[in-house]
């Protein structure tokens, strides 16, 4: 789910302006940084408002200030321009914060048991996480696909110029889209912050495996989204305990391998190469489904 949280905020981006952010994942970290900050002076529950907010006023600005100017210059001005974000924002964060972790933790009103199943108990902020994510994933699905705004957005998109001839400023559409795609990943962050380690890097940590998501699912798809997400939180998860191996499988085969470089290869257990799993199957999508699970073919 947090992996949709974040997922859910590039695809609204991409979807709409056609815009690939490399810096999403240092929003990301930006929202966990300023909830951190709000949550030791106020509270964890106005953080969660405003630091989304504070995120979105400034994807607004680098949308207004920057990527607005470096469009006209095509799809590779615009992957150089956040890709160079990113960098920025994490020597920012660095001066601010320092690169050791900061003690961001779980509010005392989440910090309990929400249930029981087989003697493990499920932490109630793990299920705020999950409805939470349920909740933005249904508010956007709306908004995108049964709401005037939706239509507007996605037209402004394909046919800039006939919005435009209707009364609505193109600009503006494609400013607040990219401020509400930097906000949604700042609502992951406040909520990965205190479930996970909020440090200078976590935006490195997280970026790679959240384009894998928006390729598997399908550039542009939310429903995509939603699907690769689940998909990789659970192969990973299932992966990483398994002990399995080639080995195992084989049985004699794989003990009667004379080369020793070949035995080591069958004892490999299935949790070794959890990490890697991920991007074996953004490979296997690039190369039979390149559009992806839920993406729409382009005509």
């Amino acid at each position: 789910m947090l992996l949709f949280l974040m997922a859910s905020g590039l695809t609204i981006i991409f979807s709409m302006m056609g815009v690939l952010n490399f810096a999403h994942a240092s929003f990301y970290m930006l929202g966990a940084f300023f909830g951190f900050e709000i949550s030791r002076r106020i509270g964890f529950w106005p953080g969660l408002v405003l630091a989304p907010l504070l995120v979105g006023l400034i994807g607004v600005a680098v949308e207004r200030y920057g990527l607005r100017r470096v469009h006209r210059h095509g799809h590779v001005a615009e992957l150089l321009f956040t890709f160079g974000l990113t960098f920025v924002i994490q020597e920012v964060v660095e001066m601010v914060w320092g690169k050791l972790p900061v003690d961001y933790r779980v509010p005392p009103s989440l910090d309990f048991p929400a249930f029981t199943i087989f003697a493990t108990n499920y932490p109630a902020f793990k299920l705020f996480e999950l409805l939470t994510a349920l909740a933005i994933f249904a508010a956007l699905l709306v908004v995108v696909t049964r709401t005037r705004i939706g239509l507007v957005v996605q037209a402004a998109l394909t046919h800039p110029a006939m919005v435009a001839m209707l009364g609505h400023n193109v600009d503006r559409i494609f400013m607040l889209v990219f401020g509400v795609g930097a906000a949604l990943a700042a609502v992951a962050g406040v909520i990965a912050g205190p479930a996970l380690v909020t440090q200078s890097n976590m935006a490195a940590l997280l970026g790679p495996i959240l384009f894998v998501v928006v390729v598997i699912g399908g550039l542009g798809s939310l429903p995509g989204a939603f699907l690769a997400s689940l998909l990789i939180g659970l192969v990973q998860t299932f992966a990483v305990a398994s002990n399995a191996s080639l080995a195992d499988l084989l049985g004699p085969l794989a003990a009667g391998s004379g080369s020793s470089f070949l035995r080591d290869i069958w004892n490999v257990t299935v949790a070794q190469v959890a990490p890697i799993i991920p991007y074996l199957l953004l490979v296997l999508i690039l190369i039979f489904r390149p559009r992806g699970l839920m993406g729409q073919r382009e005509s």
